[in-house]
């Protein structure tokens, strides 16, 4: 003992006698990594300033004393550690981050964690991916009243007990995502009094019945076997502010705390929806709190109501089994502005919203903050204009892979009553009702006709019509647009350049034509394009004037897919002077006569090339002169040798 005290001290004072004598400081952090080195052992030798030490992914199996003193985080991660001696620790007086990750812990339990007992500064600790049991983890959180951040990740707990935790009361973040963990007592992160964030994804939790740790702002329970989640309705607030209930079996919203801050919810990949009526979701899931909590509900639909208060910006609904849009539900939510709905059943979004009395038909419900709304392949052939009003800020429309058509413009179409009705019943969407919509998606919706003005009175920056094979365009679709739009997809809608006419556009800057039969590009002058796309056309040169009237602005470009002539390519020629980039042009071949070229190859020998192929192009034009010149000689012979034939046998005939 006097012997390990006295080495101790030898090594301070050897320290401070450098300090004096070469007048080191320690201003800067001395970083050294041995990281994948192939190492069986810790280096000797190690400079004893270090403040950080990577010996990951190498091959240590036995970790002995360390001497340094002034280290503050290690890393031991992904080795084959398996024993740790008592005393390895000790000398590491300042270190606070330790990862120990991917190792096997799980064995010589009692001499490690002795070990990690020693280490009375250390805030972040990282034993993932250990093979470690209920037991073990209990054992390695021992003495770690400063511990702030947690990683257990991987590991094969089962069952979370209200011990766990408590010699780590200050614990800030939990990761223990990937373990086996069905059941957590109660009591077991309710001391945790500045717990912000637990992430307890990919494990067997099958529900929530009380929620009541008021302290977390941050709540990860994805890819688990959720059933429900419920919180008690009182007035205590909660800081919550991202729930994640994602790839879980959730047949009803959450019941989540009346007073909350709640801004993101991910509910993506469970069953909501699947008892299709709204009315039997709100009854269903008041039957359950009522259950749980032993409570009744005296408003019907009380539970939702508090979603008023809830500031929630951002939404996930997208895979589930809705047929119904959740109208009145979802309208609660004020301050929504992000709404993901894809990949659900909905065939139409009719208005089935309860009126307030008998003489009143409808009543006009209002998504007032909503900007995205994500509709993609739902299915949806129809959209009630009654909906479509609600949305009175709405920018980003997605209903790509839906069955939409879009409906012809009338004249007054929001204020009429009449034209409403008329729409009420169709099979078309007005988008003309949406006056601040600036993007909407419309690929793969196989529309048949675009009519005149069919997106006038909205203010589209982006419109996709992309994979509409059959759509047929009118000359004036884009007219109400023209003037705001600046990208614009039509690719693989199977067009001719006599079917596509485009107008003025005086703020396009990216257009994708690709995939269809053009054979030339339609005028674009007017347009400051930046980017355009044409491949796989049925283009053979393309248009020297075109090429000047987008040259000023144009940055990229894609032409691969054609059938260019290498020969009639002074376009191509411009663009390379012009530095436009062409990122698919390594890609893409020209072709002159039976062969077919490279288009860089082409490009680095373009006059010699070109040269070469006009004098074979001359002289394949002297050869079949000399053919035909043959043919007229013998067939004029033959003519003048009929006739006289003819001639000598007139006499013969009787």
């Amino acid at each position: 003992m006097v012997r390990h005290m006295f080495s101790n001290v030898l090594l301070l004072w050897s320290l401070s006698y450098d300090i004096y004598i070469t007048g080191l400081t320690f201003d800067y952090p001395k970083e050294q990594s041995w990281n994948n080195q192939n190492l069986y052992f810790v280096p000797q030798d190690l400079d004893v300033r270090l403040r950080r030490l990577d010996l990951s992914n190498n091959f240590i199996r036995q970790l002995h004393t360390v001497v340094l003193p002034y280290l503050q985080q290690l890393d031991l991660s992904s080795n084959q550690l398996d024993l740790i001696s008592e005393g390895a620790f000790e000398n590491l007086a300042q270190l606070e981050e330790l990862n120990l990750s991917r190792n096997a812990l799980d064995n010589n339990l009692g001499s490690n964690s002795k070990a990690l007992q020693s280490i009375g500064r250390l805030k972040s600790l990282d034993i993932s991916m250990n093979g470690l049991s209920d037991y073990s983890a209990e054992m390695y959180l021992r003495n770690k009243s400063s511990l702030n951040q947690l990683k257990m990740t991987g590991n094969a707990l089962t069952r979370l007990s209200h011990s766990l935790f408590k010699e780590s009361k200050g614990l800030r973040a939990i990761t223990m995502e990937n373990n086996l963990i069905s059941v957590i007592e109660e009591g077991t992160f309710e001391p945790l009094s500045q717990l912000e964030m637990l992430n307890l994804a990919k494990n067997n939790i099958a529900q929530i019945c009380d929620f009541t740790l008021h302290q977390l702002k941050y709540l990860n329970l994805s890819r688990n076997s959720v059933e429900f989640f419920v919180s008690r309705e009182n007035d205590l607030l909660y800081r919550l502010e991202v729930l994640d209930l994602s790839f879980n079996k959730l047949l009803y919203f959450p019941i989540v705390p009346k007073m909350n801050q709640l801004k993101y919810l991910h509910l993506q990949n469970n069953m909501l929806g699947a008892l299709h009526l709204e009315a039997a979701m709100v009854s269903e899931v008041n039957y359950l709190y009522h259950e749980i909590m032993n409570e009744k509900i005296v408003t019907k639909n009380t539970l939702h109501s508090n979603w008023r208060l809830m500031p929630l910006v951002y939404m996930d609904l997208s895979n589930n089994h809705f047929r119904s849009f959740p109208l009145e539900t979802l309208s609660r939510l004020t301050f929504l502005e992000t709404l993901n709905f894809s990949y659900n059943c909905l065939q139409s979004i009719i208005w089935n919203v309860r009126p307030y009395s008998d003489r009143e038909y409808h009543r006009q419900i209002f998504f007032p903050s909503l900007k995205h709304l994500n509709l993609q392949s739902n299915g949806l052939a129809y959209i009630s204009p009654l909906f479509l009003n609600a949305l009175t800020q709405i920018d980003t429309f997605n209903l790509q892979d839906n069955s939409v058509q879009p409906c012809a413009h009338t004249d007054h179409l929001r204020s009429s009553e009449s034209t409403q009705q008329i729409h009420l019943n169709g099979s078309c969407v007005a988008f003309q009702t949406l006056s601040t919509l600036k993007h909407l998606n419309l690929e793969g919706n196989n529309i048949k006709m675009l009519n005149a003005n069919a997106f006038q009175e909205t203010s589209l920056v982006s419109l996709n019509l992309a994979r509409n094979a059959h759509m047929v365009m009118h000359v004036s679709a884009l007219d109400g647009v023209q003037e705001t739009l600046q990208s614009l997809i039509i690719s693989e809608t199977n067009m001719t350049s006599s079917d596509l006419s485009l107008p003025c556009m005086p703020a396009l800057t990216h257009l994708n034509m690709s995939n269809n039969r053009l054979d030339s590009i339609p005028s674009s002058g007017c347009s400051p394009l930046r980017e355009i796309d044409i491949r796989n056309n049925r283009l053979v040169s393309l248009n020297n004037s075109f090429i000047s009237a987008i040259s000023a602005h144009l940055r990229v470009m894609f032409i691969s897919g054609n059938d260019f002539n290498c020969c009639d390519s002074k376009w191509l020629t411009t663009l390379d002077e012009l530095k436009v980039k062409l990122p698919d042009m390594s890609g893409t071949e020209c072709f002159s006569g039976d062969s077919r070229v490279n288009m860089t190859v082409y490009l680095r020998s373009s006059s010699s090339y070109c040269l070469f192929h006009n004098k074979s192009q001359a002289l394949h034009s002297w050869q079949m002169f000399i053919v035909v010149l043959f043919v007229f000689v013998i067939l004029t012979f033959l003519i003048i040798f009929t006739r006289k034939l003819c001639c000598t046998q007139i006499p013969f005939v009787v």
